[in-house]
């Protein structure tokens, strides 16, 4: 039975593997942070895996994991908890194509790194087409809430960006 739920499980990260990507790459630029994130992230998905209930997506609730992860393990300095790799059947690519395509990514990730945490969350959310509702209930919040912060994110990360640009 371990053996079929660990397939299933790399299936499934496999599948949703662009969440890891994304996230890693809003919450830190550096590669070997990101690499180190990644590891967290995975580990963190095993860990938790026997309590997932399929009464959601594996993607909804692999990005409740991923950003809590990824908050948890921003605010500690040093995480030593001990991990297997379990990422060697995982490969994450870069979808950018060119180097201005590259460029602009960069730039999109720099400016959503100056905003906070939750504002961060809302964000990946956001672009990865949950809804108002979707994200009133990843955060626990009403559905007015999360349009406001939404809004504001958005607006707070517009801001930002043109700030880096100049």
């Amino acid at each position: 039975m371990a053996a079929q739920q660990e397939h299933i499980f790399l299936e499934h990260l496999n599948r949703h593997q662009a969440i890891l990507y994304k996230v890693c790459k809003m919450y830190t630029d550096d590669r070997e942070d990101q690499e180190d994130l990644k590891q967290e992230m995975v580990y963190q998905l095993w860990r938790s895996y026997p309590s997932f209930k399929e009464q959601s997506q594996f993607s909804t609730w692999m990005y409740r994991v991923a950003l809590n992860t990824a908050i948890l393990h921003l605010k500690k300095s040093k995480r030593t908890v001990p991990t297997t790799d379990m990422t060697g059947h995982i490969q994450i690519a870069d979808d950018t194509k060119n180097a201005e395509e590259k460029e602009r990514m960069a730039l999109f990730y720099r400016g959503v790194r100056t905003l906070s945490k939750v504002e961060k969350a809302v964000i990946f959310l956001y672009m990865e087409g949950q809804s108002h509702r979707e994200i009133a209930e990843q955060m626990g919040w009403s559905e007015g809430n999360a349009r406001v912060r939404l809004l504001r994110a958005k607006n707070k990360l517009k801001e930002n960006i043109k700030k880096l640009e100049k």
